[in-house]
């Protein structure tokens, strides 16, 4: 329970130190996310980058390589456990709620854990339907990865900004029908890690993805 509230007060600090912007829609950069001592945890974590030749610019392309903090991994894994306490939290929520104009109560915690190697790539797309909030929350720290944040794009599908990549920095935004965004092809020398946090609907039909798949926030 420290551990979570440790966590769950430092994301809250950089939650309410956020810069906002709106171009091309409303999105929030972040710094100083986690302690220091959980990114070293989730560094040490045992899992390794897949082996894709081609993610054809989707995720969902190889389903099955991809890294949750599931329900199973939180019961193996300290670090697993205590993000998706924190993140799980109800103050945590309504502050997230509050700060970013959404509504989350029963929805249901979904948090990925990404291993990209050179040759990923995502195409524009912009996260409607069952999810109600993401956050990005980037990890490595290799030369050249200030060049792996996310693209952000306007209804043309033309790239306005790249979020800054820096480790434990991130990005928020409200899925919605203007929330372009993508990775445009580039080359990764190392392996682009972060977390993707997403709030989805009761209807996520990938119950095992789900941090806490019996109980929904709020």
């Amino acid at each position: 329970m420290t551990e979570n509230f440790d966590i769950s007060g430092h994301f809250l600090r950089a939650l309410d130190q956020s810069i906002m912007g709106t171009i091309p829609f409303r999105h929030w950069l972040l710094q100083d996310m986690l302690p220091e001592e959980t990114l070293t945890q989730i560094d040490a974590l045992p899992f390794e980058p897949p082996a894709i030749d081609d993610a054809l610019g989707k995720r969902e392309t190889h389903n099955s390589t991809r890294s949750f903090f599931s329900a199973d991994r939180r019961g193996r894994f300290a670090v697993c456990r205590d993000v998706a306490g924190a993140l799980q939290r109800s103050d945590v929520v309504h502050e997230i709620e509050r700060h970013c104009g959404t509504a989350l109560g029963g929805s249901y915690l979904r948090i990925e854990y990404c291993l990209d190697t050179d040759g990923f790539w995502l195409e524009p797309h912009t996260d409607i339907g069952a999810k109600l909030f993401t956050m990005l929350i980037y990890l490595s720290q290799e030369p050249g990865s200030e060049g792996w944040g996310t693209d952000l794009l306007d209804a043309d599908r033309s790239i306005v900004t790249t979020a800054p990549y820096r480790r434990n920095a991130g990005l928020i935004f409200i899925p919605g029908s203007d929330t372009w965004h993508g990775f445009h092809r580039r080359e990764i020398a190392g392996v682009r890690r972060s977390l993707i946090v997403n709030y989805v609907k009761p209807e996520w039909r990938s119950r095992h993805e789900l941090a806490f798949p019996e109980t929904p926030v709020g």
